[in-house]
């Protein structure tokens, strides 16, 4: 395939919104992916690039149809990058058997097992090849980078950005699972994933990694009160106990009345942008 495959572009707020396919080494099949240009872009600015990585079952389209977030990124002069959740089309035996692991449940981290090893490499993909590959085709400043995500997706940016601090530079979550070795979810996929040895699965731990080494900044978490995972897969209070060990700056917002949806996402996305433009140093 080519090096870039544009699957449809359309205008949107002054800006571009497209979707596009490239091959990818670090999980070895073509990687769907989704960018949004603000104006300043098209007019031959490099602005700060946003990463979001979504939550189980979806895919690089589900943010930007669902969580609003075009028009006011069009006058921050935000870029917004949306990648898939996990490598497709290798039809590995259990790989579709359970909507919580496998296909759309990548749960961005580097697996070391087999068969999962070869090709669920997710981590290496968004925390290295795919933003290469984006500040190369499209007009994505290097030296400003924030990431941000949902449930699944909100693990992985806080885990990446604690892990790899220099490269992100903004960092924020919606309802993440915040102690995934200690949940279903996340029992279910490091099990898999990385095997028996649970001191492996603390590297891959948001809580378990901010006691050790806190983000050199703020980090702002929503958590709908009203959410159906709260108590049993999500746990935030395994998140506030660990910055307060570490002293880690967390702005941890419990928000009455809200649910683990797209709503929700909705409501506080504009809080959420207007921080990662606070930390990349935006214009708008």
């Amino acid at each position: 395939m080519a090096l870039l495959e544009t699957r449809e572009e359309h205008g949107c707020f002054a800006g571009r919104m497209g979707y596009y396919i490239h091959a990818s080494s670090a999980t070895g099949v073509p990687m769907n992916f989704a960018v949004y240009q603000p104006p300043q872009a098209l007019d031959g600015a490099r602005v700060p690039a946003l990463y979001y990585l979504a939550g189980l079952t979806c895919t690089e389209e589900t943010f930007m149809i669902k969580a609003g977030a075009q028009r006011l990124a069009a006058e921050l002069g935000l870029m917004l990058v949306a990648c898939d959740t996990s490598p497709r089309g290798l039809n590995i035996p259990g790989d579709s058997d359970h909507w919580d692991f496998g296909v759309g449940a990548g749960f961005y981290l580097n697996a070391s097992m087999l068969p999962w090893t070869r090709n669920y490499r997710m981590a290496r993909y968004v925390d290295h090849e795919l933003p290469t590959f984006i500040e190369e085709h499209f007009p994505a400043s290097a030296e400003r980078r924030g990431i941000f995500g949902h449930s699944m997706g909100g693990h992985g940016a806080l885990v990446l950005a604690l892990r790899n601090p220099e490269y992100w530079h903004s960092v924020s979550a919606f309802a993440p699972i915040c102690n995934p070795g200690a949940v279903p979810w996340g029992e279910k996929a490091f099990g898999n994933y990385l095997g028996p040895d649970r001191e492996q699965w603390r590297e891959w731990d948001a809580s378990m990694l901010m006691r050790k080494h806190p983000y050199p900044g703020e980090i702002l978490v929503d958590q709908g009160d009203a959410d159906p995972f709260l108590t049993t897969q999500l746990k935030p209070e395994a998140l506030q106990a660990a910055a307060e060990i570490s002293g880690q700056q967390l702005r941890l917002r419990r928000q009455p009345g809200y649910d683990h949806s797209y709503w929700f996402i909705q409501t506080f996305m504009a809080d959420h942008l207007r921080h990662h433009a606070r930390k990349l140093g935006c214009a708008g």
